[in-house]
């Protein structure tokens, strides 16, 4: 594998166009002056925040104006940092914009503090006359009882640069600090990198290729270990001081408040899924292991194909036509919703030297999404980037729908659109599926790529999160030999004896950004729940699955998750719905196991 390229040397029809958001630099700087001056004008007008009615329907207007530039400049901002961490242009600028967003919004912090003032019969009738404010003003509602001063709040939206400081230095320890050097295997030496391993090496059908590399990946990351805790420490000691200055005794309660989810169904997700789907996967290692006629099944042999010679590589044409064969079932007017991704440059496809890790969907209000990833031409790519446009079909129908302040659903909600797109995606694969080989191949990606991904590596950070939040809840503290142990035991206890847990397992959670954005693992698995399920309900009653389902996109945050989750025609108040789904995973493993002994 060659060294990454640098971002100058990347094709730029793989990039994606971000002159949807500015055209060039001047418009951004106007922007940013734009968006001092109307800052500045809204605090004149209506400070201190009056409980008229007409007055906050004004000023709500004229609020969310701001917020639809202050967006589109944070895009546009953020967007090329995390293409290029390198980019000492695009660092400056990010840093210039957190430093504008921080002052700007300090200021109008006094907004949402007054309307918590507001009595709740006043706010009624706002939503009522302007219901595309009425999830915005539901959030005001809940939080009236953990609203600080006016003057604390303001300190606090002033410092936000200073208190996210824990994500951006792990971002650019990884990006620009970190240096994965190379390693051997069969006599020959590879260049390693964050990306290349996490994209290319981990799933490497070549064992002493990727064993080799995993062993150097680890040996790199253990230098930062001590750093990286230091810093997750921080992260987390914050959001524990905001908690309670906000009054919550637990700052998980604080966490899941904003997504509208009790810390019953936050624990049922964990709780079910480590003590049922867990022999599930552990059956599938282990046949794995028997196949691929392994010594052991080490962490770094969980995401190999079953049938590494049967592994096609896909390029991003091959891949348009999959995906819009695939979204097909849900009419033509969102199959070619999904289409303008390929014609609009809506995806950075290139891996280069800087690149942010991983990928990501985002969108300004009023624009389109922005996904990042970086291609490797497999299958695994494809997953990726169907997963990346059910986010952007879902942002592209709730930004129609709704207003810019009552748009982005509940965290709890928000991966059920992205699964639900490799759900449609691994259904097409296995339309068009001419021999057991292939049909085997499209279930191993739905347990390796779907499920694997969602179902077990992001709710085993969850399960891992729920013990650091105890700990911080108790009154202890960590670094990272802590760390390291916690990691180790979740492992352990959801592996058992299917997989070795050879020496760097303990330092995944180094590995993920999620732990810098609150209750958000779990999030998946709670998300592939309500996906499966309506997946189900489509595979029934194709018309009515279809309509309910683009009826739940469009929703935003318009109500609660649980609410929403019933107009996709899931029922998340009890634990039905998540026995259904490893029921289906416990049924697609079992027909893997058949179509070998038919292939053997």
């Amino acid at each position: 594998m060659s060294k990454l390229p640098p971002r100058s040397a990347v094709d730029p029809a793989e990039t994606w166009d971000l002159t949807a958001l500015f055209p060039d630099e001047a418009a951004y700087s106007a922007g940013c002056t734009q968006l001092r001056a109307l800052a500045d004008a809204f605090t004149t007008k209506y400070q201190p925040v009056t409980r008229d009615a007409n007055t906050i329907i004004a000023a709500l207007n004229d609020y969310a104006d701001i917020v639809t530039l202050s967006d589109r400049l944070a895009h546009y901002a953020f967007l090329p940092q995390a293409a290029d961490g390198t980019d000492n242009t695009a660092n400056s600028r990010l840093n210039a914009f957190d430093t504008l967003y921080a002052t700007v919004f300090g200021e109008l912090s006094f907004f949402e503090a007054g309307l918590a003032t507001v009595p709740n019969s006043v706010l009624d009738v706002v939503a009522a006359q302007q219901p595309e404010h009425a999830g915005y003003l539901r959030h005001i509602r809940a939080q009236k009882q953990s609203a600080l001063d006016p003057a604390a709040e303001k300190v606090l939206a002033t410092l936000a640069p200073a208190l996210s400081a824990p994500d951006s230095m792990r971002s650019q320890a990884i990006a620009r600090d970190m240096d994965f050097g190379t390693f051997t295997a069969h006599g020959q030496e590879y260049p390693l990198s964050f990306v290349s391993y996490e994209e290319t090496y981990q799933k490497h059908p070549d064992t002493e290729i990727r064993r080799a590399a995993y062993k150097q990946f680890n040996a790199t990351l253990a230098k930062y270990q001590n750093v990286i805790a230091t810093g997750y420490y921080n992260q987390v000691m914050k959001e524990k001081a905001i908690a309670t200055m906000r009054g919550y005794d637990s700052v998980i309660d604080y966490l899941l408040a904003p997504q509208e989810v009790t810390r019953d169904m936050f624990n049922r997700q964990i709780d079910v899924i480590m003590t049922e789907l867990a022999p599930v996967m552990q059956r599938y290692e282990k046949f794995v292991r028997k196949l691929w006629g392994l010594d052991h099944t080490g962490y770094t042999d969980l995401q190999i194909d079953i049938d590494p010679t049967y592994s096609p590589k896909f390029t991003i044409a091959e891949a348009k036509e999959l995906i819009l064969n695939a979204v097909s079932v849900l009419g033509p007017d969102y199959q070619a919703l999904i289409a303008r991704n390929f014609s609009e440059r809506w995806t950075d496809y290139p891996a280069n030297i800087g690149k942010e890790s991983g990928a990501f969907t985002s969108m300004a209000y009023g624009t389109h999404p922005y996904i990042l990833q970086s291609w490797a031409s497999n299958l695994p790519s494809v997953y990726t980037l169907v997963h990346e446009l059910g986010h952007a079909g879902q942002m592209m129908l709730a930004g129609a729908a709704q207003g810019p302040l009552n748009w982005m659903p509940s965290t709890y909600i928000v991966e059920a659109p992205s699964t639900f797109h490799e759900l449609l995606a691994t259904d097409e694969l296995l339309r068009t599926a001419d021999s057991d080989r292939l049909r085997r191949f499209a279930l191993s990606r739905l347990l390796n790529d779907t499920y694997f991904h969602n179902f077990v590596t992001h709710l085993l950070e969850a399960a891992f999160q729920r013990e650091v939040y105890t700990l911080i809840d108790n009154g202890e503290s960590f670094d990272a030999a802590k760390l390291n142990s916690i990691k180790a035991g979740v492992l352990k206890q959801f592996w058992g004896d299917a997989v070795e847990l050879e020496p760097g397992a303990e330092l995944t959670w180094m590995r993920q950004s999620h732990y810098y954005l609150g209750l958000y693992s779990y999030t998946y698995s709670a998300g592939l729940t309500i996906s499966t399920q309506a997946f189900l309900n489509l595979r029934e009653n194709r018309e009515q699955g279809a309509k309910q389902w683009l009826d739940f996109l469009s929703l935003g945050d318009s109500v609660p998750p649980v609410a929403a989750a019933k107009v996709a025609g899931v029922d998340v108040t009890s634990d039905a719905a998540l026995h259904a789904t490893i029921q289906f995973l416990d049924d697609t493993e079992r027909e893997i196991e058949e179509l070998s002994k038919k292939i053997d």
